[in-house]
């Protein structure tokens, strides 16, 4: 006699979620994921995100573990939505020199540019700094196009998305759980870290990949968008505070981003947004199984570039559940 399978209840639809769902479903399992707000990323920390996929960059905080499975997350991510692999510059202006050593130091995987080199990379930036670093193997994406084309794989894969339904675990009795709740998982020692973004329109600056400007005080990133759109990113405080982007992170990301090239100062302020970012004590995300519920948790600043390796655990460590061994 075949035994009804129930199916894996995912809590949460964000880029933890999403990436669990979809190796599940295409695993073969029945999927549903229940999602607290009416649509896909709001209140969402990866809707927020930057989306670049810089495992080498990463590696300066994270350390080097993080480089094996961040460049199988690219992989991942170039099965299933749009992924520019156009490689990461990393910048500091003349006084902040001793900076970009420091971050020489620390990574690999990076060639050491000169000003001609760099103005042939990014000719907007011709004339305006002496020294890069560019990580040639690194991507980015946008996270909205990623969360939407994961959610359609999905959908075609009979998979459902239950918006407005916030659950928790014990609701679930007898089900396998997956709980990718990000600040809101019941996870030991989770804490928020709050970073704040803004989105700007700037056609005048010409920008093809990821910059990254250090700073001693206000280290950027930016991200382009496609169309004169950049995302500015980003603040990060020890905090749990939801509230709106802060008039002091806005003239801080504003100031930098700046210094990089003076004419974002012409640009249009198109969003401004903040997130806590579910972070554990080393700042690297896990997935643990507790009976029928696997946890899924703390992607940090990491969640683009993370989830398609630790949604690999989270899925095993479902399918162990015994109802499905």
């Amino acid at each position: 006699m075949v035994r009804d399978v129930m199916p894996v209840a995912i809590l949460g639809a964000g880029v933890a979620g999403l990436t669990t769902a979809v190796r599940l479903a295409e695993a073969g399992r029945e999927v549903v994921i229940h999602e607290a707000t009416p649509r896909l990323g709001l209140r969402a920390a990866s809707w927020l995100a930057g989306g670049m996929l810089a495992p080498y960059c990463e590696a300066e905080v994270a350390g080097a573990t993080i480089v094996a499975p961040g460049l199988e997350g690219i992989g991942w991510w170039q099965r299933r939505t749009a992924v520019d692999r156009l490689g990461t510059l990393v910048l500091a202006a003349p006084r902040d020199a001793a900076d970009l050593r420091r971050f020489a130091s620390r990574t690999h995987g990076h060639d050491a540019l000169d000003a001609e080199a760099i103005a042939e990379l990014e000719p907007d930036l011709s004339g305006r700094f002496s020294r890069a670093l560019f990580f040639r193997d690194e991507a980015h994406l946008d996270p909205r196009r990623a969360l939407a084309d994961l959610a359609r794989r999905l959908e075609e894969l009979n998979g459902t998305i239950l918006y407005g339904s916030d659950a928790e675990p014990a609701a679930f009795r007898g089900e396998v759980v997956v709980d990718c709740r990000g600040r809101a998982a019941r996870a030991e020692r989770l804490r928020g870290v709050r970073g704040e973004m803004l989105l700007l329109r700037c056609p005048d600056v010409a920008l093809t990949r990821p910059v990254r400007l250090l700073h001693p005080r206000w280290p950027i990133y930016v991200v382009p968008r496609g169309k004169g759109i950049y995302m500015v990113g980003a603040t990060m405080v020890e905090s749990e505070n939801e509230g709106p982007v802060t008039v002091r992170s806005t003239l801080e990301l504003l100031s930098a981003v700046t210094m990089l090239h003076p004419a974002f100062a012409e640009g249009e302020i198109l969003e401004t947004g903040a997130a806590r970012r579910p972070a554990l004590p080393d700042n690297l995300p896990t997935a643990t199984r507790h009976g029928p519920v696997v946890t899924f948790a703390g992607l940090y600043r990491h969640g683009f570039l993370l989830s398609p390796h630790v949604s690999a655990e989270a899925a095993r460590l479902a399918l162990e559940v015994p109802e499905f061994a």
